[in-house]
């Protein structure tokens, strides 16, 4: 407070907030579906409080943004961008995979915005934010493990003694023989195979209740992309003899009726290739042996390149909702 009157917004403490508002707007949706059409009681508890969170940040952000004269984004509706009526797409165990990852994905996301946040009852918004969505992690992941569904990343000999490294072959492959891999990058690749995973499955429900044909051809080459490189890691793992998690294709029923706006179903993958191309940059740094460098370098390119198709199918159907700006002084200066 500053002479009894709150401090403006920050430019990254406003587009902190219109993003989780999209983001929150399209959870609320999705996540309202999958409860009228769960069938495990626990599996349903589960979506039931993640709903509750959305709704409840929906609602926070709503008067924040109302008291700070700043317009409420669109986002997205139960009215427009979902049936709820329409028959299942996804098993209650994909939901549940979906729950868990989004909550892994939504504390990066929260301790990022926190990070940035210099008003106080945003900073402590943010913190709520991180809270919540650790215990909304913790109740899926337990419940995953009870279930026997959780997949588990692979096990390593206890460390005997502390050593270096002696040779640059740690890193380049000199001679054609690679080492085996290190605990990151063992990390790397079985956490962007899951993720890949996720993607693929919501791809394949997505392509069967997609109306717009460019949007259904979309999905499928996002169906391609995601294989190869879920094929790619796999075999890395197996060159360490490592084994490599299952996928969830057999999570997606046959229904092919109306479920989701194209729309809300372009976002969530806009949202997925923008999350894989900053997963992959994460990877690269964690990965000093170099044909994995070279290997998440090129899948990032080829992601990117996914992504900007996705924004010029969205764009040119006006599907996308333009965030807070810096206003055009050059623009303004013309038009005086």
């Amino acid at each position: 407070m500053k002479d009894g009157k709150q401090i403006r917004l920050t430019s990254a403490e406003l587009g902190q907030l219109w993003t989780q508002y999209m983001n929150e707007s399209a959870s609320n949706c999705m996540l309202t579906y999958f409860l009228n059409k769960a069938e495990d009681e626990e599996i349903s508890s589960v979506i039931g409080r993640a709903l509750e969170l959305s709704q409840s940040h929906l609602k926070k952000i709503t008067k924040i943004l109302t008291e700070e004269q700043n317009t409420i984004p669109h986002g997205f509706k139960l009215g427009e961008d979902v049936d709820e009526q329409a028959p299942r797409l996804y098993s209650d165990a994909f939901v549940l995979n979906f729950i868990h990852n989004m909550s892994k994905i939504g504390l990066l996301g929260y301790a990022h915005s926190l990070s940035v946040s210099v008003r106080e009852d945003i900073t402590a918004y943010f913190s709520e934010c991180m809270i919540e969505t650790i215990q909304c992690y913790k109740i899926a992941k337990d419940l995953l493990l009870s279930k026997g569904l959780y997949i588990r990343a692979p096990y390593l000999p206890n460390l005997e003694e502390v050593e270096y490294v002696q040779k640059l072959g740690f890193m380049i492959d000199l001679f054609g023989d690679k080492r085996p891999l290190q605990a990151l990058e063992i990390t790397n690749l079985y956490t962007n195979i899951q993720r890949n995973a996720l993607a693929a499955a919501t791809l394949e429900g997505f392509s069967q209740v997609a109306h717009d044909k460019d949007v259904k051809k979309f999905f499928q080459k996002g169906i391609e992309v995601t294989k190869k490189h879920i094929a790619l890691f796999s075999a890395k793992l197996r060159d360490s003899d490592l084994p490599a998690p299952m996928t969830w294709d057999s999570d997606v029923t046959t229904s092919a009726a109306h479920t989701f706006s194209d729309r809300i179903m372009m976002f969530y993958i806009s949202a997925f290739t923008a999350l894989s191309i900053e997963y992959y940059g994460t990877s690269i740094a964690e990965c000093p042996r170099f044909d994995l460098g070279q290997m998440f370098n090129a899948l990032s390119a080829e992601v990117q390149k996914y992504a900007e198709r996705g924004a010029t199918i969205m764009i040119h159907n006006k599907w996308l909702e333009k965030p807070p700006m810096a206003p055009d002084r050059n623009k303004l200066a013309s038009q005086s």
